[in-house]
């Protein structure tokens, strides 16, 4: 049995900003609680990209890889898949302009 969260939430910055720190695999270590290891290839988010990461969870370090399955830099769209030990998370982000200022992200 599979377990499906689609989380979203209203971002106060322009769209583009957002999209720049989401298809940057060198800039994820400013926004999420994980540490990049390493990003093969090096560069922006482009199918087949995977990025090393490692992350503490309750103390407990774990190691995973995040591949990039699929970006579509217009749409502001990209579908990851995350493997950690005995998790497997396919996950599709969008990034939706509200106006000049802010926009939504999605996830799930």
């Amino acid at each position: 049995m599979g377990l499906t969260i689609c989380p979203a939430a209203v971002v106060a910055a322009p769209v583009e900003t957002v999209w720049e720190l989401l298809s940057e695999p060198a800039l994820r270590d400013e926004w999420w609680d994980t540490r990049t290891e390493r990003v093969v290839p090096e560069g922006k988010a482009a199918s087949g990209q995977v990025i090393y990461l490692k992350s503490s969870v309750l103390g407990i370090q774990l190691q995973g890889t995040l591949t990039v399955e699929s970006v579509d830099p217009a749409k502001h769209h990209i579908q990851w898949t995350l493997r950690t030990p005995g998790i497997i998370n396919h996950q599709t982000t969008v990034c939706t302009a509200l106006d000049a200022v802010s926009c939504r992200v999605q996830y799930g």
